[in-house]
């Protein structure tokens, strides 16, 4: 399944006063990258992939409509998938588009 346009327009939008973002396709989806750090993307599953402190990740758990990332078998902590559900409104959306910039702006900028 391809990435939900819509939702990468929305989140575009969302990062347009931001400096230094990139997109990139990664994982099925459509990443957006900070200095190089992925932040969010658009996923290819559907909803919403979040890069959050891996501290936070329990926590942020407990918001309604989201999971703990699942690669090769394994919980990732520092990754929450957002169903789409969770990012229906653009208030729910700002929220987690917000956490995962504001994480990556904070990480050391990897050079190309």
């Amino acid at each position: 399944m391809p990435y939900d346009e819509d939702l990468a327009y929305r989140i575009r939008a969302l990062l347009a006063t931001e400096g230094g973002v990139d997109e990139k396709t990664m994982f099925g989806g459509l990443a957006f990258l900070i200095n190089g750090n992925m932040a969010v993307a658009a996923s290819g599953r559907g909803g919403l992939m979040v890069r959050v402190k891996p501290e936070d990740t329990e926590g942020l758990l407990e918001y309604p409509h989201t999971e703990p990332m699942i690669m090769s078998g394994r919980e990732t902590r520092g990754w929450l998938r957002v169903s789409d559900e969770g990012i229906a409104g653009e208030r729910a959306l700002s929220r987690w588009v917000s956490i995962g910039a504001d994480y990556a702006r904070n990480l050391p900028p990897k050079t190309k």
